[in-house]
């Protein structure tokens, strides 16, 4: 846990920042990169404000290099924590706990990263522990065994939520044999049987300098820094060569598709409808994020308005660009009691198609404007949260450009161009369904959205059976 002055610097931090922020004129603050000898690349960028430095240690090492051990760049990346050839498990909590830093992993689609945060008096001591946990973690079986046994049970528990597994059935949906299929955290026997040589093997493939980046930001100065990177990276050399790169997949969108996933206990149906996106770094990004909080990006949008607000069908109703490297996915979302759900997913996709039938009125494209504006420089004022902006620019190869102009970019959206791009980058047809629900009550709801596969929720993983 923080300790209670790295929280009060922090919140100090959000003040001034937010006391002082003009959104009409917000830039990402001033940062250098560079790499090392060994190709691994540096991001510094400093902030005295408060004397806190975040650090995040990214390897573009995700779910989509899993091949066919979904889950093992999860548990890995988990597993960087167990302990390293310096440093036990014991002595790396203890050390971080007792300076009342943080440190955890997070993996996603594309990427593994540590994260750490703590006072900038303490660099010289915690750094040293990041570096050996990325480059030499020692995999212990006992703790690995541990860590592998907790992971499985939270995945037997994920399906009891369908909210929490939508996504990953949505996903396979899509994505069918692509890469962006597999599931981050992988399925219950696909962990079961991953062993310590598997993450070791992982991780002598894909954890090397030149598929990997290093970003500081906060309380320090760049000369000292980048001594004491180099003293603590610049001998981290790979071991072989890459492994060649996964075929990510595209959406697959060629009929109208449905598939019903039958839990067969479920007092409620989860849904999730749309098709093809747009990448992380598509031009069209910013732009992008103002129409979709008109159709289910706020509280007042058409979607939570029409299905929560007027109709009492559900609490919540949303919808969203999932924007990776590459092909992206988007779709609308919601949940609403079983014997609602013909109901509500009439309104739902009524409300989705006034994207065309009506279209954006001046005032309400201008009330997301603003709205888009007021909440984009907050996103962006802790040392955390810059720090795992630059790590995101890195992976989905994001130009700081599109950060810079945002505001820009909202302001030039007009509602000509609205239509247009409603037209270019929203599903209207040929839509891609998923429902999660008590099949033999929903079965022919479903049947009026497309060709319908179904599934059960009991089943391993995220996809059919396959014949």
């Amino acid at each position: 846990m923080i300790s209670k002055k790295i929280l009060a610097l922090s919140l100090t931090s959000f003040s001034l920042l937010a006391a002082n922020t003009d959104a009409a004129e917000f830039r990402l603050p001033a940062f250098e990169t560079s790499k090392l000898s060994n190709g691994l690349t540096i991001y510094l960028m400093e902030r005295h404000d408060v004397p806190l430095i975040a650090v995040r240690a990214v390897v573009k090492a995700g779910a989509v290099n899993d091949a066919a051990q979904s889950g093992l760049s999860n548990l890995t990346g988990d597993a960087l924590l167990l302990g390293s050839s310096k440093f036990d498990k014991k002595t790396l909590d203890q050390s971080f706990d007792f300076h009342g830093g943080r440190i955890a992993s997070s993996t996603s689609a594309e990427a593994t990263s540590l994260n750490a945060d703590f006072a900038r008096d303490d660099s010289n001591t915690l750094l040293p522990m990041i570096a050996d946990a990325l480059q030499h973690p020692t995999f212990n079986a006992e703790e690995f065994g541990k860590l592998r046994a907790r992971t499985v049970d939270g995945l037997k528990q994920a399906k009891e939520s369908p909210r929490n597994v939508v996504q990953n059935y949505y996903r396979s949906m899509l994505y069918g044999n692509g890469a962006y299929a597999n599931p981050v955290e992988g399925t219950v026997s696909s962990v079961t049987a991953l062993q310590t040589q598997d993450a070791q093997h992982f991780h002598k493939s894909y954890y090397r300098p030149e598929n990997a980046a290093l970003v500081i930001v906060g309380d320090f100065k760049p000369s000292a820094m980048r001594t004491q990177l180099e003293a603590l990276f610049g001998k981290w050399q790979a071991a072989g060569p890459m492994p060649v790169a996964a075929v990510k997949g595209k959406v697959q969108a060629d009929k109208a598709r449905v598939w019903l996933v039958n839990k067969s206990d479920a007092a409620e149906t989860t849904f999730l409808f749309g098709g093809a996106g747009i990448a992380r770094n598509d031009p069209d990004y910013v732009p992008l994020q103002v129409i979709n909080t008109i159709l289910g990006g706020r509280f007042t949008s058409w979607l939570n308005d029409e299905l929560r607000v007027n109709s009492g069908l559900t609490y919540g109703a949303s919808s969203a660009f999932y924007t990776p490297s590459e092909a992206g996915t988007f779709a609308v979302s919601s949940f609403t009691a079983t014997p609602k759900t013909d109901a509500a997913l009439a309104l739902a996709t009524k409300t989705y198609q006034r994207l065309w039938d009506k279209g954006i009125d001046a005032a309400t494209l201008e009330s997301a404007k603003a709205y888009v504006k007021g909440q984009y420089p907050p996103r962006f004022e802790t040392n955390q949260q810059l720090a795992g902006l630059l790590s995101e620019m890195f992976v989905a190869k994001v130009g700081r450009e599109q950060i810079d102009n945002f505001m820009r970019d909202v302001d030039s959206l007009n509602l000509e161009k609205a239509k247009y791009l409603v037209d270019k980058h929203f599903p209207r047809d040929k839509l891609q369904m998923l429902l999660i629900g008590k099949a033999e009550v929903i079965r022919e709801i479903a049947a009026k959205y497309g060709e319908v596969t179904e599934l059960d929720i009991t089943a391993n993983g995220f996809a059919p059976i396959a014949k």
